[in-house]
């Protein structure tokens, strides 16, 4: 088998509704920054000291990822514009999405970013800092302006942790709330969301003996995840395997030969939304059962799907939703 390290598109992706339920209640009742001037925060951000001399007024957040988490938060009235939106905004908050401006479809370059005058940056993924993008991080720092990266996607690859944990993403929502001067808000919503995890994870059927392979998009090359990305981690955690948590690559390309030798038990499909080979669950399952080679993968013959959204499988305020759906589907399957 042919296994090639790719980078990831899943942050063109991420999940579920419920956040309202869970403890992100104050994004729709806001709490309003009094007239004293509130102290700034120093954080840190891969590797960078981020400082912060003021909660901001005139943030951007520059990819979905960052958007929603700053709306979770009741942040839309701290937010000068948004962009690059990939799924439907989560419902619960998209009454809140519909006051911020989007500054454009995909990344908003370099100039039209600071035609806003920004007082913030902050984005999940790194492209969105790429020279054809918004631009480095030290070329805003320069002008005065922190940026924020999560650390689930440092510029340098090194600075990355291996294996996404929850832990990392409670972490940057807490970051997000104690740069806007509201922790309470932000850990309100990570008790939310814990409180979702745990009880997701104690309805997982026990003793279940099932390989998960993680199907991301594609057809020809399929694009599955490997070892240290959030499915692994989900997998880990709900006592099931990543029939290919072996390959060291978060997500590695694969070959459809490869993955009939390991015929896994559940096949997990991405829903997309974006239009692309393979991309949506619909045309994911329409090819595994015509394909002369898929078609003999015992989960296709026997139907044992699980469709979660696509947006869900990056780490995002979304992730806790991928084990409820992840625990629901087996639910189905072997309950």
């Amino acid at each position: 088998m042919k296994i090639t390290s790719i980078k990831s598109s899943v942050g063109a992706l991420l999940l579920v509704s419920g956040l309202a339920a869970c403890g992100t209640d104050g994004a729709s009742s806001p709490e309003r920054t009094s007239a004293t001037p509130q102290p700034g925060a120093v954080i840190r951000s891969c590797g960078t000291e981020v400082d912060v001399p003021r909660p901001p007024r005139r943030a951007i957040s520059l990819e979905q990822n960052a958007t929603e988490i700053m709306l979770s938060l009741g942040l839309a009235d701290r937010m000068a514009g948004t962009s690059y939106q990939t799924d439907p905004v989560l419902p619960e908050l998209s009454d809140q999405y519909k006051k911020v401006p989007v500054l454009a479809g995909q990344y908003a370059g370099h100039e039209s970013t600071l035609a806003e005058e920004p007082d913030f940056l902050y984005s999940t993924l790194s492209s969105a800092f790429a020279a054809d993008a918004a631009g480095p991080r030290a070329d805003w720092k320069k002008l005065g302006v922190p940026a924020y990266l999560s650390a689930h996607d440092c510029e340098k690859p090194g600075m990355t942790p291996a294996e996404v944990r929850f832990e990392a993403i409670f972490n940057e929502i807490e970051d997000i709330a104690t740069v806007f001067g509201v922790r309470q808000r932000g850990e309100k919503v990570v008790e939310g969301l814990r409180t979702r995890l745990d009880r997701a994870v104690r309805e997982v059927p026990k003793n279940i003996d099932a390989d998960l392979m993680w199907y991301y998009s594609g057809t020809t090359t399929p694009h599955i995840a490997g070892h240290g990305g959030l499915p692994s981690t989900v997998s880990d955690l709900t006592g099931l395997d990543n029939a290919f948590d072996d390959l060291e690559q978060k997500w590695p390309e694969g070959n459809w030969e490869e993955i009939a030798e390991r015929d896994p038990d559940v096949i997990v499909l991405a829903d997309l939304t974006r239009g692309g080979d393979g991309d949506s669950a619909a045309a994911k399952r329409k090819f595994l059962r015509t394909h002369p080679l898929t078609s003999r993968l015992s989960a296709v013959r026997e139907n044992r799907f699980i469709v979660v959204p696509g947006s869900a499988m990056d780490p995002s305020v979304r992730s806790v939703g991928l084990v409820e759906e992840l625990s629901k589907g087996l639910a189905k399957l072997y309950g």
